[in-house]
Protein backbone atom coordinates (compact mmCIF):
# COMPACT_ATOMS: atom_id res chain seq x y z
CA UNK A 1 0.00 0.00 0.00
CA UNK A 2 3.05 2.69 1.09
CA UNK A 3 4.55 1.79 -2.25
CA UNK A 4 1.62 2.39 -4.35
CA UNK A 5 0.67 5.56 -2.89
CA UNK A 6 3.72 6.35 -4.15
CA UNK A 7 3.14 5.72 -7.53
CA UNK A 8 5.09 2.46 -7.92
CA UNK A 9 4.19 -1.06 -9.74
CA UNK A 10 3.76 -3.52 -6.65
CA UNK A 11 3.87 -6.98 -7.42
CA UNK A 12 2.94 -9.61 -4.66
CA UNK A 13 4.61 -13.06 -4.97
CA UNK A 14 4.19 -15.64 -1.65
CA UNK A 15 4.29 -19.32 -2.16
CA UNK A 16 1.02 -19.95 -0.91
CA UNK A 17 -1.70 -18.75 -3.57
CA UNK A 18 -4.38 -18.12 -1.27
CA UNK A 19 -2.20 -15.70 0.93
CA UNK A 20 -1.75 -13.26 -2.16
CA UNK A 21 -5.79 -13.22 -3.02
CA UNK A 22 -6.21 -12.80 0.66
CA UNK A 23 -3.84 -9.75 0.61
CA UNK A 24 -5.29 -7.63 -2.73
CA UNK A 25 -8.61 -8.36 -0.71
CA UNK A 26 -7.42 -6.48 2.58
CA UNK A 27 -5.96 -4.19 0.64
CA UNK A 28 -8.78 -3.31 -2.09
CA UNK A 29 -10.82 -3.00 1.87
CA UNK A 30 -8.61 -0.85 3.64
CA UNK A 31 -8.02 1.54 1.10
CA UNK A 32 -11.67 1.84 0.25
CA UNK A 33 -12.16 2.35 4.42
CA UNK A 34 -9.46 4.92 4.60
CA UNK A 35 -10.35 7.02 1.26
CA UNK A 36 -13.86 7.36 3.22
CA UNK A 37 -12.16 8.90 6.36
CA UNK A 38 -9.95 11.50 4.04
CA UNK A 39 -6.55 8.94 5.37
CA UNK A 40 -5.70 7.68 1.87
CA UNK A 41 -2.27 8.46 1.03
CA UNK A 42 -0.49 9.48 -1.96
CA UNK A 43 -2.28 11.58 -5.07
CA UNK A 44 -3.77 8.64 -6.27
CA UNK A 45 -7.57 7.53 -6.12
CA UNK A 46 -7.87 4.31 -4.41
CA UNK A 47 -8.85 2.35 -8.06
CA UNK A 48 -5.62 4.23 -9.33
CA UNK A 49 -3.81 2.80 -6.64
CA UNK A 50 -5.15 -0.83 -6.76
CA UNK A 51 -4.01 -0.61 -10.34
CA UNK A 52 -0.53 -0.51 -9.27
CA UNK A 53 -0.80 -3.56 -7.12
CA UNK A 54 -1.01 -6.98 -8.66
CA UNK A 55 -0.29 -11.02 -7.08
CA UNK A 56 2.19 -13.15 -9.07
CA UNK A 57 2.39 -16.35 -8.49
CA UNK A 58 5.88 -17.29 -9.94
CA UNK A 59 9.24 -15.29 -7.78
CA UNK A 60 11.34 -15.04 -11.17
CA UNK A 61 8.17 -13.28 -12.97
CA UNK A 62 7.47 -11.12 -9.49
CA UNK A 63 11.05 -10.23 -9.37
CA UNK A 64 11.64 -9.27 -12.92
CA UNK A 65 12.81 -5.74 -14.09
CA UNK A 66 12.15 -4.95 -10.02
CA UNK A 67 14.39 -1.69 -8.52
CA UNK A 68 13.31 -2.75 -5.12
CA UNK A 69 12.57 -6.16 -3.78
CA UNK A 70 11.29 -5.91 -0.02
CA UNK A 71 11.19 -9.55 2.20
CA UNK A 72 8.68 -10.04 4.93
CA UNK A 73 8.56 -13.73 5.24
CA UNK A 74 8.75 -15.22 8.94
CA UNK A 75 11.35 -14.64 11.14
CA UNK A 76 13.48 -17.23 10.58
CA UNK A 77 17.15 -16.85 9.56
CA UNK A 78 17.20 -20.09 7.39
CA UNK A 79 14.17 -19.09 5.82
CA UNK A 80 15.41 -15.73 4.71
CA UNK A 81 18.48 -16.85 3.70
CA UNK A 82 16.36 -19.49 1.45
CA UNK A 83 14.85 -16.62 -0.34
CA UNK A 84 17.76 -14.26 -0.72
CA UNK A 85 19.70 -17.35 -2.40
CA UNK A 86 16.67 -17.44 -4.52
CA UNK A 87 16.62 -13.96 -5.85
CA UNK A 88 20.45 -13.45 -5.70
CA UNK A 89 20.34 -15.73 -8.86
CA UNK A 90 17.35 -14.48 -10.37
CA UNK A 91 18.12 -10.47 -9.66
CA UNK A 92 21.19 -8.29 -11.88
CA UNK A 93 22.77 -5.67 -10.47
CA UNK A 94 20.38 -2.35 -10.55
CA UNK A 95 17.91 -4.34 -8.16
CA UNK A 96 17.98 -3.21 -3.81
CA UNK A 97 17.32 -6.82 -2.30
CA UNK A 98 16.07 -5.19 1.32
CA UNK A 99 14.70 -7.17 4.44
CA UNK A 100 11.73 -6.85 6.93
CA UNK A 101 14.30 -8.79 9.15
CA UNK A 102 13.39 -7.19 13.03
CA UNK A 103 16.37 -7.72 14.56
CA UNK A 104 18.45 -10.80 12.34
CA UNK A 105 21.51 -9.45 11.24
CA UNK A 106 22.36 -8.58 7.49
CA UNK A 107 25.41 -10.30 8.01
CA UNK A 108 23.79 -13.76 8.90
CA UNK A 109 20.48 -13.01 6.71
CA UNK A 110 23.12 -12.17 3.20
CA UNK A 111 26.35 -14.09 4.09
CA UNK A 112 27.39 -15.40 0.70
CA UNK A 113 25.76 -14.23 -1.81
CA UNK A 114 27.06 -12.68 -5.02
CA UNK A 115 24.99 -9.33 -5.06
CA UNK A 116 25.64 -8.66 -1.43
CA UNK A 117 26.60 -4.98 -2.23
CA UNK A 118 22.47 -4.44 -3.28
CA UNK A 119 21.69 -5.67 -0.09
CA UNK A 120 20.06 -3.72 3.12
CA UNK A 121 17.59 -4.32 6.32
CA UNK A 122 14.67 -2.00 5.75
CA UNK A 123 12.94 -2.60 8.91
CA UNK A 124 9.33 -1.18 9.14
CA UNK A 125 7.41 -0.86 12.58
CA UNK A 126 3.97 -2.19 12.84
CA UNK A 127 1.47 -0.99 11.26
CA UNK A 128 3.95 0.90 8.69
CA UNK A 129 1.23 2.67 6.97
CA UNK A 130 0.31 4.60 10.13
CA UNK A 131 3.82 4.70 12.27
CA UNK A 132 6.82 5.73 9.33
CA UNK A 133 9.59 4.65 10.74
CA UNK A 134 12.25 2.50 9.47
CA UNK A 135 15.72 1.45 10.54
CA UNK A 136 18.29 1.38 7.58
CA UNK A 137 21.12 -1.59 8.46
CA UNK A 138 23.77 -2.21 5.79
CA UNK A 139 25.81 -5.33 5.92
CA UNK A 140 29.63 -4.82 6.11
CA UNK A 141 29.84 -5.13 2.70
CA UNK A 142 26.69 -3.36 1.27
CA UNK A 143 27.35 -0.36 -0.87
CA UNK A 144 26.72 3.30 0.06
CA UNK A 145 24.91 3.79 -2.72
CA UNK A 146 22.14 1.08 -1.74
CA UNK A 147 21.86 2.66 1.43
CA UNK A 148 20.95 6.17 -0.58
CA UNK A 149 18.36 4.51 -3.01
CA UNK A 150 16.88 2.83 0.16
CA UNK A 151 17.00 5.99 2.19
CA UNK A 152 15.66 8.51 -0.59
CA UNK A 153 13.18 5.70 -2.01
CA UNK A 154 11.67 5.01 2.02
CA UNK A 155 11.29 9.49 1.83
CA UNK A 156 9.24 9.22 -1.40
CA UNK A 157 6.72 6.57 0.04
CA UNK A 158 6.54 8.98 3.43
CA UNK A 159 8.12 6.92 5.65
CA UNK A 160 10.98 8.37 8.07
CA UNK A 161 13.90 6.23 7.50
CA UNK A 162 17.03 6.27 9.86
CA UNK A 163 20.68 4.72 9.19
CA UNK A 164 21.75 2.23 11.56
CA UNK A 165 25.35 2.76 11.13
CA UNK A 166 27.16 -0.56 12.16
CA UNK A 167 25.48 -4.15 13.19
CA UNK A 168 24.15 -4.61 16.10
CA UNK A 169 22.29 -7.77 17.55
CA UNK A 170 17.99 -6.39 17.50
CA UNK A 171 19.10 -2.57 15.57
CA UNK A 172 17.93 0.31 17.72
CA UNK A 173 13.99 -0.50 17.72
CA UNK A 174 13.88 -4.10 19.11
CA UNK A 175 16.56 -3.37 21.58
CA UNK A 176 14.42 0.07 23.00
CA UNK A 177 11.00 -2.06 23.08
CA UNK A 178 12.64 -5.15 24.64
CA UNK A 179 14.32 -2.86 27.22
CA UNK A 180 10.91 -1.19 28.43
CA UNK A 181 9.12 -4.78 27.62
CA UNK A 182 11.70 -6.16 30.28
CA UNK A 183 11.07 -3.39 32.99
CA UNK A 184 7.27 -3.69 32.86
CA UNK A 185 7.32 -7.48 32.73
CA UNK A 186 9.73 -7.31 35.79
CA UNK A 187 7.04 -4.95 37.46
CA UNK A 188 4.60 -7.84 36.66
CA UNK A 189 6.78 -10.49 38.36
CA UNK A 190 7.71 -8.57 41.32
CA UNK A 191 4.05 -7.49 42.32
CA UNK A 192 5.31 -3.96 42.24
CA UNK A 193 2.15 -2.72 39.65
CA UNK A 194 -0.69 -4.91 38.15
CA UNK A 195 -0.73 -5.65 33.85
CA UNK A 196 -3.07 -2.77 33.59
CA UNK A 197 -1.27 0.07 35.33
CA UNK A 198 1.98 -1.31 34.17
CA UNK A 199 0.43 -0.32 30.88
CA UNK A 200 -0.75 3.08 32.03
CA UNK A 201 2.66 3.87 32.75
CA UNK A 202 3.27 3.58 29.09
CA UNK A 203 0.19 4.73 27.28
CA UNK A 204 -0.75 7.60 29.95
CA UNK A 205 3.13 8.60 31.13
CA UNK A 206 5.97 8.07 29.02
CA UNK A 207 4.41 7.25 25.53
CA UNK A 208 2.60 11.02 25.18
CA UNK A 209 6.09 12.54 25.32
CA UNK A 210 7.76 9.80 23.28
CA UNK A 211 5.06 10.30 20.20
CA UNK A 212 6.81 13.97 19.49
CA UNK A 213 10.17 13.39 21.03
CA UNK A 214 12.78 11.29 22.23
CA UNK A 215 13.94 9.85 25.60
CA UNK A 216 17.19 11.73 24.86
CA UNK A 217 15.71 15.00 23.79
CA UNK A 218 13.29 14.49 26.76
CA UNK A 219 15.97 14.65 28.97
CA UNK A 220 17.55 17.54 27.47
CA UNK A 221 14.22 19.47 27.83
CA UNK A 222 13.30 18.74 31.83
CA UNK A 223 16.37 20.17 32.59
CA UNK A 224 18.31 23.62 31.36
CA UNK A 225 20.18 20.94 29.25
CA UNK A 226 21.54 17.94 28.86
CA UNK A 227 24.79 18.55 30.65
CA UNK A 228 22.56 20.20 33.19
CA UNK A 229 19.93 17.28 33.57
CA UNK A 230 23.06 14.49 34.05
CA UNK A 231 24.19 16.79 36.84
CA UNK A 232 20.81 16.81 38.07
CA UNK A 233 20.02 13.03 37.80
CA UNK A 234 22.80 11.14 36.99
CA UNK A 235 23.94 9.52 40.42
CA UNK A 236 20.00 9.05 40.54
CA UNK A 237 19.92 7.73 37.41
CA UNK A 238 23.02 4.84 38.49
CA UNK A 239 21.27 3.97 41.48
CA UNK A 240 18.17 3.13 39.68
CA UNK A 241 19.91 1.01 36.75
CA UNK A 242 21.66 -0.89 39.37
CA UNK A 243 19.28 -2.44 40.46
CA UNK A 244 17.07 -3.89 37.53
CA UNK A 245 18.61 -7.07 38.14
CA UNK A 246 19.23 -10.04 35.65
CA UNK A 247 16.88 -10.27 32.42
CA UNK A 248 13.72 -11.89 33.01
CA UNK A 249 13.01 -15.39 32.31
CA UNK A 250 9.46 -14.77 31.04
CA UNK A 251 8.44 -17.60 32.96
CA UNK A 252 4.99 -19.48 32.70
CA UNK A 253 4.04 -18.42 35.44
CA UNK A 254 3.98 -14.70 35.02
CA UNK A 255 2.64 -15.35 31.27
CA UNK A 256 -0.39 -17.03 32.72
CA UNK A 257 -0.79 -13.96 35.51
CA UNK A 258 -0.17 -10.84 32.13
CA UNK A 259 -2.36 -13.20 29.77
CA UNK A 260 -4.90 -13.27 32.04
CA UNK A 261 -4.99 -9.54 32.63
CA UNK A 262 -4.58 -8.97 28.88
CA UNK A 263 -8.01 -11.36 28.46
CA UNK A 264 -9.90 -9.47 30.26
CA UNK A 265 -9.00 -6.16 28.32
CA UNK A 266 -9.26 -7.80 25.20
CA UNK A 267 -10.26 -11.73 24.88
CA UNK A 268 -7.60 -13.47 22.59
CA UNK A 269 -10.33 -15.20 19.72
CA UNK A 270 -9.58 -13.92 16.38
CA UNK A 271 -12.58 -11.39 16.51
CA UNK A 272 -11.70 -9.60 19.27
CA UNK A 273 -8.00 -9.06 18.32
CA UNK A 274 -8.92 -8.10 14.61
CA UNK A 275 -11.01 -5.41 16.27
CA UNK A 276 -8.41 -3.97 19.27
CA UNK A 277 -5.95 -3.49 16.47
CA UNK A 278 -8.76 -1.57 14.05
CA UNK A 279 -8.81 0.67 17.47
CA UNK A 280 -5.36 0.96 18.00
CA UNK A 281 -5.47 1.65 13.81
CA UNK A 282 -8.03 4.04 13.83
CA UNK A 283 -5.85 5.56 16.90
CA UNK A 284 -2.63 5.81 15.18
CA UNK A 285 -4.14 7.28 11.79
CA UNK A 286 -5.73 10.40 14.07
CA UNK A 287 -2.31 10.46 16.01
CA UNK A 288 -0.40 10.58 12.70
CA UNK A 289 -2.86 13.23 11.17
CA UNK A 290 -2.12 15.33 14.12
CA UNK A 291 1.54 15.27 13.66
CA UNK A 292 0.97 16.04 10.55
CA UNK A 293 -0.78 19.37 11.55
CA UNK A 294 2.29 20.26 14.18
CA UNK A 295 4.67 23.30 13.14
CA UNK A 296 8.00 21.93 11.91
CA UNK A 297 10.51 21.18 14.30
Amino acid sequence: MLFASGGFTVRLYDVEQQQIAGALESIRKEMMALEQVGALKGPLSVEGQLSLISGCPDLQAAAEGAMHIQECVPESLELKKKVFAQLDGIVGDGTVLSSSSSCLLPSHVFAGLAHVKQCIVAHPVNPPYYVPLVELVPHPETAPETVDRTHALMRRIGQCPVRILKEVDGFLGSRMYYSHTSKAWQATQDGILSPGDVDLVMSEGLGMRYAFIGPLETMHLNAEGMLSYCDRYGESMRRVLKTFGPVPEFSRATAEKVNQAMREKVPDDPEHLAARRRWRDGCLMRLAALKAQMPPQ
